[in-house]
């Protein structure tokens, strides 16, 4: 049987997961706050997740278009707990990922943008 698009996306964050153990978790949100794909812990409230990334990549698209920066590419917020890291998946979505506070962010943006380059491919 073949699988879905929305069921390759969560096996390719699945791969992303296992890859970096560093990454906690991960969802694809569309622009407009909507859950495409996730692969978030149990007690993670997916439309939290969406709503507030797709908020934040808006967010940052004005910041940096505002204040000369050029194009977006990726948002970072560290927090006690660990990160919260979204990048632009095409025009239409962003993954979102959450690391530990320990993480590598070299390895865990370069395994982002990896995964970006799949995830386009699928949308």
């Amino acid at each position: 049987m073949a699988r879905s698009r929305a069921e390759l996306m969560v096996e390719r964050m699945r791969e992303l997961q296992a890859s970096a153990t560093d990454i906690e978790a991960s969802a694809v949100v569309s622009v407009d706050g909507l859950i495409i794909a996730s692969a978030l812990p149990a007690g993670v409230e997916e439309d939290r997740v969406s709503a507030m990334s797709a908020a934040m990549l808006s967010l940052g698209e004005r910041i940096a278009g505002e204040l000369g920066r050029g194009s977006l590419n990726q948002v970072y917020i560290r927090g006690d707990q660990g990160y919260v890291l979204l990048m632009s998946v095409g025009e239409e979505a962003v993954l979102t990922v959450m690391a530990r506070k320990e993480a590598k962010l070299g390895l865990v943006f370069l395994d982002m943008r990896r995964t970006v380059e799949d995830l386009n491919v699928l949308l």
